[in-house]
């Protein structure tokens, strides 16, 4: 997606470790008209699936997957990193561990809004590792609905959670895939 692109090498800020801060425009400030450009793109990937759900997961990808909601017209449920009073009764839990962040935590839906009945696409801002996909793949798994495929914004093709989920037989849709980054460019691929 190349406006995604753009902005990424416009507005994108690479940090020691591999991390690419794209705040300004994604994941704390967040641009709408973009993200509207990602929900019809992500629509448009997803046209031959019948989706009933989409998950993702606290905090940076909810406005996303609220925005993409909107043109499969399906509610979102997004996983919670800590369990609140406001969830009660079962849930359904896996663990997750964050590349960002440098640690691992529980994340839990509840069991009355993730169904066998439901058909779920993952919409999450980036892939790395895999592990948050994981997770959440685990989620759907425990609930016995159908994982429908993954739509992710920004990509890591470098690191393995794509190749790995792929094999894996997940259908990932990809917006941005950066093939290798450093302080003077960023390549995709």
């Amino acid at each position: 997606m190349q406006l995604l692109m753009d902005r990424i090498c416009r507005d994108g800020k690479i940090r020691e470790g591999n991390v690419l801060k794209v705040d300004s425009f994604l994941n704390h400030q967040m641009d709408i008209e973009l993200f509207a450009a990602i929900g019809q793109e992500f629509k448009q990937r997803f046209s031959d699936a019948e989706i009933t759900k989409i998950l993702t997961i606290e905090a940076s990808g909810i406005g996303i997957a609220c925005i993409t909601a909107q043109y499969f017209g399906v509610p979102v449920v997004f996983a919670k990193k800590n369990k609140t009073k406001n969830i009660a009764g079962d849930v359904y839990t896996s663990q997750v561990e964050s590349f960002t962040h440098a640690r691992s935590y529980d994340i839990l839906v509840a069991k009355e809004f993730l169904t066998q009945e439901d058909k779920v696409l993952i919409i999450d801002d980036f892939l790395a590792n895999g592990s948050a996909l994981l997770g959440l793949s685990a989620l759907i798994r425990h609930a016995g609905a159908t994982l429908v495929g993954a739509g992710i914004v920004i990509e890591k093709g470098f690191q393995p959670g794509g190749t790995m989920l792929r094999k894996q037989g997940v259908r990932i849709e990809s917006l941005a895939i950066i093939e290798s980054m450093d302080q003077n460019e960023i390549v995709f691929r």
